[in-house]
Parts: C-alpha cells; structure tokens; sequence
C-alpha cells in the first residue's frame, strides 16, 4: 500500500495549484482519501476529503477555493488550489482510511499516508 503526493512548488498569491494522490497497492473505490497540511511550527490540520461515496469535505478555509476529486481510472485523487494565500503555505498530505461519519477530519481516523509535497506561497 502506497500513496504518492506530488504536484507542490512555488506559486504567486492569487494562483493555482493541482496536487495529486495517487494510490498503489488497493483501491480508492472502498477508501477515503484526506488531505492535510502542516505549516511550520505548526499542528497538522485537516483540508478536505473525498469519501469513498463520492462525498466531499471541506475545511472552512479551504470551501470554495479548493476541489477536491477522483480519478478511479487512475486511483488518483486531485486537490485542485485556487485563489492561493500566503497562509496556505505549508507541507500537504495526503491520507487514506475509512473515517466514520463526522470523522473524516482526525488525523487518526487515516491508516496511510503519502510523503508529503511542499506548498510555498509566496510573491
């Protein structure tokens, strides 16, 4: 079982940025796939999640810049990142479990996790 995020780097407030999950070794079709992010000196926190079911959550910071989405032909899951900020700087994760209802938020409720692709946003 492995996930592999990618898609980071450098980007101006105000851009864009698509990361991507993808997911070898099981399918995403009985999983939820979780993005996190770390900021320096900071707690990891939840970004948003897309269930198994097709459902998705947001952070409230993240609601209506960021996408969350499936490929099921390529076990990939995508983070797309729009009206990027300074604040949105950090290391993002990407995990996957089977987090119950209201659940899908805690980091413990994720068996696996990828390595982690660095998000700067900077002008």
């Amino acid at each position: 079982v492995q996930l592999q995020a990618s898609g980071g780097g450098l980007v101006q407030p105000g851009g864009s940025l698509r990361l991507s999950c993808a997911a070898s070794g099981f399918t995403l079709d009985y999983y939820a796939i979780g993005w996190f992010r770390q900021a320096p000196g900071k707690e990891r926190e939840f970004v948003a999640v897309f269930r198994w079911t097709g459902v998705t959550y947001y952070q409230d910071s993240a609601r209506g810049r960021f996408t969350v989405s499936r490929d099921n032909a390529k076990n990939t899951v995508y983070l797309q990142m729009n009206s990027l900020k300074p604040d949105d700087t950090a290391v993002y994760y990407c995990a996957a479990g089977r987090p119950p209802a209201g659940s899908a938020g805690y980091r413990g409720s994720y068996d696996y996790w990828g390595q982690g692709t660095l998000v700067t946003v900077s002008s």
